[in-house]
C-alpha cells in the first residue's frame, strides 16, 4: 500500500513538474573562449550550441527579413580596442514565399569571432551583451545573454596606464554598451540554395544596367568608331577587340573589388541599417538623377582623360588597355549614375556582391563592343543616335529618384522618425511616375530634349500608358490597399494613417464586432503601438488585467514582437476572420504585449530588478519578464486566455493558422472563465 501511494505521489509530481520544465526552452547555449593571436592581439570566440530543429538568425539581415538579427554590444574600456567587428561564417539562407523575404540563419553549432588589440598588461575582462532570435516550427524566442571574456598574459607594445580593476564598481562594468553593428552581409550571403538565386538576379540586373549605360549619348556613338578601328586590322583586329572587351571588364571588376573592401564584410550591417550611409546614398541618388535629367554633368578632370588617350598610341596590349580605360573615363558622366546605382545597391551586401555587380555591368557594355567588332556587318542594323537616348536617360533619372526614397525609408523605419509614412511614400511615387508619364507624352521637357513631335513615337506612347497604369495601381494604396506587388518596397501597413478599411469597420460596424467595443481606459503606449485589423486592446499587462476585472471578462494575451514574422502570419491568416474579431471585441480583453520593443521606456516608478539583479527599464523587457516568470514561456507568437487575476484558462497556443482550431482555443478559455463565475 505504501509503495502504491509512493508511486502515485511520484506520478503526480512528474505530471505537474514536467510541463513547467518543458515549456520554457533554452534553444541556444553559449560558450566563450579567449584565444591568443600574439602578444597584443586576442581573438574572442562566441560558440553557439543550437538545439536540434532550432535555427539562430545570423547577424546578416536577409532582404526583406523582419526577424531580429544577432547583435553584439561591447562595454567601453580603455584596456582594449576592437579590430573590425564580429565575423561569422557563411549562414544558411531560406526564402519565405508569403512575406517575399530571405532569412539568414544557423543550425546545430556556429562560432563567431572578434579580434581585439590588448592595451593593458594587467588581467581584465571584456564584457557586453548579445541579442538575437531563435525559431522552430513557427515559434520564436529572443536570445539574450551577457558575456565576459578573461584576458590575461598579454604584453602589448604600448601599455595603457594601469588601473586596479578590482576597484571598479558593478555600475562601471555595466556601463552603457557601445553597440556596433556586426560585420556581415545585410543581404543574403552568396552561398547556397536560394541565395544563389538572389545573386543571380542581382547579376542579371547589373547586366541590364550595363546595357542601359551602353545606350547613353556619350557611349553609344563610340560603337561604330571603335569597331571601324579594329576592322582595319583584319584578323589581328579581332584579337585586339577581345582584349579591348576584357580590359573594360577588368577595369570595372577592379572597381568592384575596391567597393568590396569598403562595403563588404566589415561594414555590411552598418550600411544596411545606420542612418548616415543610407541618407548619404539617398543624396547621391538624387544628384545622379539631376545629372541624368540634364541639369549638370558629373565629369572627371580632363587631364585624366587626355593622359589616358595619349597612351593609346603606345600600341600593343598596353595601347588597347588605355583605349578601354579611355572609354571608361569618357563615358563617366553618362554611366556613373547607372554604375553608381549598381554599386550602392551592393553596399551592405556580401563581399562578392559589388564584384558580381561590376562584372555584370561591365559585361553589358563590353560584350556588345566586342561582338560588333567580331561581326562588323551587323552594325548596319543598329539604330542611329538621336533623342531616344536622352529619353532613356530621363526614364532612368526618375527610377533613381524612386530608389532615393527607398534609402530614406530604411532609417526612417529603424529609428522611428515617422517621416515617410506609407501614404507619404506612395504619394511621392505617384507624383514621380505621373511626371514621367507626362514627360513621355511630351508635356514636360528637360534641358537636353529634342523638340521633335512626340506623337510620332508609338513606343513612347505605349510606355506612357504602362507608366500611368502603374500610377493608377498605386492610388488605392493611399486608402489602405495592400499593394502586394510592391510590399517589399513600401513602408509597413502600420504606418498608414488613413486606412479606409478601418474606417468602414468603425463606421458601419462590419468589423466582426471590433468597432462596437469602446475602450474603458485609454491604452498606455497607444501612440507608439497598434493592433492590426482595427482590433482594440491594450499594450500593458497590468492595465489589461485591471480593465478585465472591471468588465468581468477574461484576457487574451498576445505575446508578440515587431520582428516576429510568424506573428504577422497568424494575424494575416486568423485574426482577419470575422468571428475571431467578434470574440476579441465582445468576449475578451485583448492584451498585445511586444516582447522585443527596445524604444519604449517604463516610467521610473514601474522599473524593477529581475531575478538576475538587472534593472528592467523598457516595456519589452517587462513583457519578456512576464512571459517567462508568470507563464513559463519565452517564444513568440504565444497566446493565452487568462482570468483577470492572471490564471491560465486555455493555452498556450503558438503558430496556429487554422481558424477553427484557433477559435476552439479562444472558446475553451471563455467557457472555463464562465464556469468560474458560477
Amino acid at each position: 500500500m505504501r509503495i502504491y501511494r509512493f508511486v502515485c505521489a511520484l506520478t503526480v509530481l512528474f505530471l505537474v513538474s514536467v510541463p513547467s520544465m518543458a515549456q520554457q526552452v533554452e534553444p541556444v547555449k553559449w560558450n566563450y573562449k579567449t584565444v591568443k593571436v600574439n602578444d597584443s592581439v586576442a581573438e574572442l570566440q562566441f560558440t553557439a550550441d543550437i538545439q536540434p530543429n532550432w535555427h539562430l538568425y545570423s547577424q546578416a539581415r536577409g532582404e526583406g527579413q523582419i526577424e531580429s538579427p544577432l547583435e553584439f554590444s561591447f562595454n567601453k574600456s580603455n584596456s582594449y580596442e576592437r579590430l573590425g567587428s564580429v565575423v561569422e561564417p557563411k549562414p544558411q539562407s531560406d526564402y519565405d514565399t508569403l512575406f517575399k523575404a530571405h532569412s539568414n540563419f544557423y543550425t546545430r553549432k556556429v562560432t563567431f569571432k572578434q579580434k581585439v588589440k590588448v592595451r593593458d598588461t594587467l588581467p581584465f575582462k571584456i564584457t557586453g551583451k548579445l541579442e538575437g532570435q531563435a525559431c522552430i516550427d513557427g515559434r520564436c524566442t529572443p536570445v539574450e545573454e551577457k558575456f565576459a571574456f578573461d584576458v590575461k598574459g598579454f604584453k602589448p607594445a604600448v601599455v595603457m596606464p594601469q588601473v586596479d580593476t578590482s576597484e571598479l564598481s558593478s555600475e562601471q562594468n555595466d556601463a552603457p554598451a557601445d553597440t556596433m553593428a556586426a560585420a556581415v552581409p545585410s543581404s543574403p550571403a552568396d552561398g547556397a540554395g536560394k541565395e544563389d538565386e538572389s545573386l543571380l538576379r542581382y547579376f542579371i540586373m547589373a547586366v541590364l544596367g550595363g546595357l542601359a549605360g551602353l545606350l547613353m549619348p556619350c557611349v553609344f556613338p563610340m560603337i561604330p568608331m571603335t569597331v571601324s578601328f579594329f576592322s582595319k586590322e583584319g584578323h589581328e583586329g579581332k584579337r585586339s577587340a577581345l582584349l579591348y572587351g576584357f580590359f573594360i571588364v577588368l577595369i570595372f571588376v577592379v572597381f568592384g573589388i575596391i567597393l568590396s573592401l569598403i562595403f563588404g564584410a566589415d561594414l555590411g550591417n552598418v550600411l544596411s541599417t545606420h542612418w548616415i550611409p543610407n541618407i548619404l546614398f539617398a543624396v547621391i541618388f538624387f544628384i545622379f538623377a539631376l545629372s541624368l535629367l540634364g541639369y549638370f554633368e558629373i565629369t572627371l578632370p580632363s587631364s585624366w582623360v587626355n593622359g589616358s588617350a595619349k597612351r593609346q598610341n603606345a600600341g600593343g596590349v598596353v595601347g588597347i588597355f588605355f583605349m578601354a580605360l579611355t572609354l571608361v573615363l569618357v563615358s563617366f558622366s553618362c554611366t556613373l549614375p547607372i554604375a553608381g546605382a549598381v554599386a550602392l545597391n551592393a553596399a551592405g551586401g556580401s563581399f562578392v556582391k559589388p564584384i558580381v555587380g561590376m562584372l555584370g555591368f561591365s559585361l553589358g557594355i563590353a560584350v556588345p563592343f566586342t561582338f560588333f567588332a567580331l561581326f562588323p556587318d551587323l552594325l548596319k542594323k543598329l539604330p542611329k543616335s538621336g533623342g531616344w537616348m536622352n529619353t532613356l536617360k530621363v526614364i532612368l533619372a526618375f527610377v533613381e529618384l524612386a530608389f532615393a526614397l527607398k534609402f530614406i525609408n530604411v532609417p526612417d523605419q529603424t529609428y522611428h522618425w515617422g517621416i515617410l509614412d506609407r501614404e507619404v511614400y506612395l504619394a511621392l511615387w505617384i507624383v514621380l511616375f505621373s511626371l514621367l508619364g507626362l514627360y513621355l507624352l511630351g508635356k514636360i521637357r528637360f534641358p537636353h530634349d529634342d523638340e521633335y513631335p512626340v506623337q510620332k513615337s508609338w513606343f513612347r506612347f505605349l510606355l506612357s500608358v504602362a507608366v500611368f497604369g502603374f500610377v493608377v495601381y498605386m492610388v488605392p494604396g493611399m486608402f489602405g490597399a495592400p499593394l502586394k506587388a510592391l510590399s517589399g518596397w513600401l513602408p509597413p501597413m502600420d504606418t498608414q494613417d488613413f486606412d479606409i478599411n478601418a474606417i468602414v469597420r468603425e463606421e458601419s460596424g462590419n468589423g466582426g464586432g471590433s468597432s462596437t467595443y469602446v475602450l474603458s481606459e485609454e491604452p498606455l503606449y497607444a501612440d507608439k503601438l497598434d493592433i492590426p485589423h482595427g482590433i482594440k486592446g491594450y499594450f500593458d499587462y497590468d492595465q489589461a488585467l485591471r480593465v478585465a476585472k472591471k468588465e468581468n471578462k477574461p484576457v487574451f494575451l498576445d505575446f508578440t514582437g515587431h520582428g516576429c514574422t510568424n506573428c504577422r502570419n497568424v494575424e494575416a491568416a486568423v485574426w482577419v476572420d470575422k468571428e475571431v474579431r467578434r470574440i476579441f471585441a465582445e468576449e475578451v480583453i485583448v492584451a498585445t504585449l511586444y516582447c522585443d520593443d527596445k524604444i519604449i521606456q517604463l516610467p521610473e516608478s514601474e522599473q524593477f530588478k529581475n531575478a538576475a539583479g538587472d534593472l528592467v527599464t523598457t516595456l519589452g523587457g517587462k513583457n519578456r519578464h512576464i512571459e517567462q516568470t508568470l507563464y513559463n514561456e519565452n517564444s513568440q507568437p504565444c497566446y493565452f486566455v487568462v482570468s483577470p487575476d492572471g490564471k491560465v484558462l486555455s493555452g498556450p497556443t503558438y503558430y496556429e493558422r487554422d481558424v477553427e482550431k484557433y477559435l476552439k482555443f479562444l472558446r475553451d478559455g471563455i467557457d472555463e472563465y464562465k464556469k468560474m463565475q458560477k
